[in-house]
């Protein structure tokens, strides 16, 4: 999946991901700055992540482990400062939870400082720090 968003490319080709720049990013949040190099890079080996990029210059990634059925967890969210209040992460976020993929899942997330964005992707406050989404694909009847 590959999408134009302005000057950025959104890709969910996980080839495309700079390690340096998520473990770069990562070592400095507040997330995730205790997790060891080698889980991060384990973790994007068994997620499906999404990079979005300037030109060959990764500026932003998002994380989502899942079952494939049921549910997915969505972390590691992020775009770099230099690039934010341009609708960069809105539309990240827009894409993987539109996608047909995750559209029929319960999508969870926690977050200390980002409600507001993820309220508007319907997903809804469950504790102080977790967000819950019901899945929002239309049920078939049989």
């Amino acid at each position: 999946m590959e999408v134009l968003y302005k000057d950025y490319l959104i890709s969910d080709d996980r080839e495309k991901i700079n390690r340096r720049v998520v473990l770069d990013f990562l070592a400095d949040s507040y997330w995730a700055n205790r997790r060891p190099p080698d889980r991060i890079i384990k973790s994007i080996e068994n997620s499906h992540c999404f990079g979005v990029y300037n030109k060959e210059n990764q500026i932003g990634f998002a994380r989502v482990v899942t079952d494939r059925a049921t549910i997915y967890y969505l972390c590691d969210v992020f775009v770099l400062e230099e690039y934010q209040g341009q609708g960069i992460g809105k539309k990240l976020i827009e894409i993987i939870t539109n996608s047909e993929e995750y559209e029929w899942m319960t999508g969870v997330l926690g977050t200390m400082d980002a409600h507001g964005l993820y309220e508007q992707y319907g997903f809804e406050r469950d504790t102080d720090r977790f967000l819950r989404r019901t899945p929002q694909g239309r049920r078939e009847i049989r």
